[in-house]
């Protein structure tokens, strides 16, 4: 079953959306306010944000803020994921009252990280669509099951609302064969879809609209790289708003250097360690996914801003570890200017790419001959802020993006609720 595309319709109607983003022992939600005439404008509103941490144990976390307020942390014991979504509902309708009744919610939108080759976009979450998302956990089992987790307590929450899935991977499912598939026999993809999926797709999706309306051009016109850079990375070369490559691939431990994960390594690498470390499967995935990136590199830390730190106090293997991650950027920007010939603009994203003005100028260094020149008063002042942090008169520009995956989903899920009602 294939889930291709679809003509929006059209309305000024507002909507209250929930966004719910559940992992394992976590819930991540915000309620938003949306419409078309929202998003065209650009002035959608969070009515209320927060986070459960350590779902399952005696002293689960409970953080909570409203338009109104920095926000309230507190513990209580929460047992699974039922009972932190109705614990963020009853701050909802009930003690901090955003909305008067629970049936002012118009739809809940569920993060699901993988879709494999049967999503092509989102999709309300009816029968045939959960089967599927089902199916597609044996390729996503960390986080698939997880996701569906929240949406069957959130639809015993909220009965009377449309519930929709949005994807990480869908919005890289342009990728022709030849940029998604390994050179490995074809029959292990048609066996076992081992292919380049491709993750972060709505940070890229949301990233790269928002390119292109500050560049005030149709998204189908543009030609686009966006790297969305945090504890994860990944990089995606987008034509006229289509993706035409992206650095994740099966998994999203392929492409770039991470926190804890590896990015690229030469597979007989891999298995000349297991026969020397005498690994196991699961330690070897424990290895490239925990053990390795930045944090292996530098023996220090996984987060960038400890390195950067580190850096600056002579720690020459924290340096090792930022120079590795500048340089892989770099040269996958110079491979999707050669697959896209030429880009309109490139976007730094992600808890990296927004806030680091060191790592965007270390990545940017030496491609002024590609049309690549940062400003570095610009740059520098460049925290977590929309900015275009080119010089003048560069050919390429480049901008920090703050990303927005929640804001994504609230529109994704507006919008399959209206096509509902054709």
């Amino acid at each position: 079953m294939i889930f291709g595309a679809r003509t929006f319709v059209r309305s000024a109607e507002i909507m209250k959306i929930l966004v719910l983003n559940c992992g394992s022992s976590s819930l991540k939600f915000q309620l938003i306010e949306t419409s078309l005439t929202l998003i065209e404008s650009n002035r959608e509103q969070v009515l209320t944000r927060g986070s459960v941490e350590n779902i399952g144990t005696a002293e689960s976390s409970v953080f909570f803020a409203t338009q109104d307020s920095q926000g309230t942390r507190f513990s209580m014991r929460i047992a699974d994921h039922r009972e932190a979504i109705r614990t963020v509902l009853s701050r909802i309708v009930g003690r901090d009252k955003v909305v008067e009744k629970s049936e002012e919610i118009d739809g809940v939108g569920h993060r699901v990280v993988h879709g494999g080759e049967q999503f092509v976009q989102s999709a309300v979450m009816d029968e045939p669509t959960v089967k599927q998302i089902e199916k597609c956990s044996e390729l996503a089992p960390l986080h698939n099951p997880h996701n569906l987790e929240g949406f069957y307590a959130a639809r015993k929450l909220l009965p009377h609302v449309a519930h929709v899935a949005v994807f990480d991977t869908s919005f890289h499912q342009t990728l022709a064969p030849h940029a998604y598939l390994y050179a490995l026999p074809y029959g292990l993809y048609t066996r076992y879809g081992i292919r380049r999926y491709g993750f972060h797709g709505t940070s890229h999706r949301y990233v790269s609209d928002r390119l292109a309306q500050l560049l005030s051009q149709p998204s189908d016109a543009c030609k686009l790289i966006t790297c969305h850079l945090g504890n994860g990375c990944s990089i995606c070369a987008i034509d006229r708003g289509r993706p035409v490559d992206t650095s994740m691939g099966f998994t999203p431990l392929e492409g770039l250097v991470m926190g804890t994960r590896s990015g690229d390594v030469d597979a007989a690498a891999v298995l000349y360690v297991m026969t020397k470390e005498k690994l196991s499967n699961s330690e070897a995935a424990r290895l490239l996914n925990e053990s390795s990136g930045l944090d292996g590199l530098s023996g220090i830390s996984g987060d960038m801003r400890d390195l950067l730190l580190q850096r600056t106090a002579g720690n020459l293997r924290a340096a090792l570890a930022i120079d590795v991650f500048c340089y892989r950027v770099k040269k996958y920007i110079g491979a999707y200017l050669a697959v896209l010939g030429g880009a309109d603009a490139i976007g730094f994203t992600g808890g990296i790419g927004e806030n680091a003005p060191a790592v965007r100028a270390q990545i940017c260094a030496g491609l002024e001959n590609l049309g690549i020149a940062v400003d570095e008063a610009k740059n520098t002042s460049a925290i977590g802020a929309e900015m275009d942090i080119s010089l003048d008169g560069a050919q390429t520009r480049v901008w920090t993006i703050p990303t927005n995956e929640e804001l994504l989903i609230a529109r994704d899920t507006m919008h399959c609720i209206l096509e509902t009602r054709r």
